[in-house]
């Protein structure tokens, strides 16, 4: 029996976890969507694993993949700077970051050449980072948890990062686009 559809199931649940996630925060139910959320974040990890372990690595794939990442980062910055548990300030530079990223990886693909690479170190620890920053806010409003200099600490990495890795997709395909020319 062929399983490949696996890992682009994992990314599709994950994409499907955004709209109850979003309507947990707006109903104040944090912890609801804290489980949520981990288990959004999880799936991140887990359908890339099974895809390389097992070959079954597809283009559906490579596009879900990431763009779950991104739907569930940015919507959920987005909602969160909306209801005052984050700064609106941080949650745009996320949100434009991503949309930077996608809009520079269409025009390469459509304009130089098929874009093809995983993501860099710095994207991976960004990704990371903002997961962590995202359940450190929702530990803090539902239950709680965590104080006010480990949440600023958590968003000063994620704003590095978000600069960083911006920085490092735009140069690369410069670089590249370059060496196409």
């Amino acid at each position: 029996m062929d399983y490949s559809w696996i890992p682009n199931a994992i990314s599709i649940m994950r994409i499907v976890l955004i709209l109850p996630i979003l309507l947990l925060f707006v109903r104040d139910e944090f912890g609801w969507a804290l489980a949520l959320f981990s288990i959004a974040g999880l799936s991140d990890g887990i359908d890339g694993y099974v895809a390389k372990k097992y070959g079954w690595e597809t283009r559906l794939g490579a596009f879900l993949d990431p763009a779950g990442d991104k739907l569930l980062v940015a919507w959920s910055f987005g909602t969160l700077a909306f209801l005052g548990h984050i700064p609106v300030w941080l949650a745009v530079i996320v949100i434009l970051r991503d949309v930077v990223i996608v809009a520079g990886s269409f025009m390469y693909h459509y304009l130089v050449r098929r874009l093809e690479g995983d993501p860099t170190f710095i994207s991976k620890l960004n990704t990371g980072l903002e997961f962590a920053f995202l359940i450190f806010v929702m530990s803090r409003a539902g239950f709680g948890w965590w104080d006010d200099i480990t949440i600023t600490i958590v968003g000063a990495a994620v704003l590095v990062t978000v600069v960083i890795s911006g920085y490092d997709y735009v140069s690369s395909w410069i670089r590249s686009a370059r060496i196409e020319a």
